[in-house]
């Protein structure tokens, strides 16, 4: 009975979003961003205090890692300010941070999910925990939400990469940035409508066209609202930044909406 409703549900929500897909929408930046804050007020503290344990804990790994691998005297060698300009780095030491930086995102994407869950709860007045900021870790979500961020990062970094030949380092930076805008709904999609990772990348490239300068604005104004975070003692941007994972979950909730 329940597998019988859920699929109904999923194919409903298959032939909604293919109707948006096809004829457009309309978005209110008001309403979107209205919803966004109010939600965002419901998960600041939690949400801030989870992210403050989270870059203790990433921080205190990195640390150890990078200090076994290099061995301590060359890791404090290497973190002195002198020695961070990228201009001294070896072709080879930025392919291996790029890579580096591509994976580290990649694994870390499920977090961006379990964050826009808590939103999504917070938003249906459901209990949140903090498990639920890790239940996308299971593999069925996991393949997904890592081959979609893969997926994403290629292609920006391909386009960003052509556009730095014409000699114009800004174009490659707003080629990203398009990519970037264009791919937002693609985790709520897996996490919300369980869309496999080239379908949810495929599809929010679509859906996000129909309203670029919308949700360009919506985001432009998130990103400074977090910013603003950095300037109350720097930590304060840990609790400002739960605005964006508000704004995931407000975006996708105003276009395609939820049964």
């Amino acid at each position: 009975m329940h597998k019988t409703i859920a699929t109904k549900n999923m194919k409903s929500n298959i032939e909604r979003i293919q109707e948006l897909k096809n004829n457009g929408y309309t978005l209110s930046f008001e309403t979107v961003f209205n919803l966004a804050f109010e939600n965002y007020k419901k998960i600041a503290v939690y949400a801030g205090l989870l992210l403050l344990v989270l870059c203790v804990v990433f921080g205190i790994a990195a640390s150890i890692i990078l200090a076994f691998s290099v061995g301590i005297e060359n890791f404090q060698e290497l973190t002195k300010p002198e020695n961070l300009d990228t201009k001294k780095f070896s072709d080879e030491f930025l392919a291996y941070y790029l890579v580096g930086s591509t994976l580290f995102s990649c694994l870390i994407s499920p977090l961006l999910a379990g964050f826009i869950k808590m939103a999504h709860c917070a938003q249906i007045d459901e209990e949140f925990h903090v498990s639920n900021v890790f239940e996308y870790y299971r593999f069925s979500y996991f393949k997904e939400l890592f081959l979609a961020n893969l997926i994403v990062t290629i292609i920006s970094l391909g386009i960003s990469s052509v556009l730095n030949l014409t000699g114009f380092v800004m174009l490659g930076f707003f080629g990203s940035l398009t990519i970037s805008l264009l791919s937002i709904l693609s985790v709520p999609l897996i996490i919300f409508s369980d869309f496999k990772a080239f379908e949810a990348v495929n599809t929010s490239f679509s859906l996000v066209s129909k309203q670029p300068l919308v949700l360009l604005g919506l985001f432009l104004v998130s990103y400074l609202f977090s910013i603003v975070g950095f300037f109350f003692f720097i930590f304060g941007i840990l609790f400002t930044l739960p605005l964006l994972f508000s704004m995931y979950y407000a975006i996708y909730s105003s276009i395609i909406g939820f049964k």
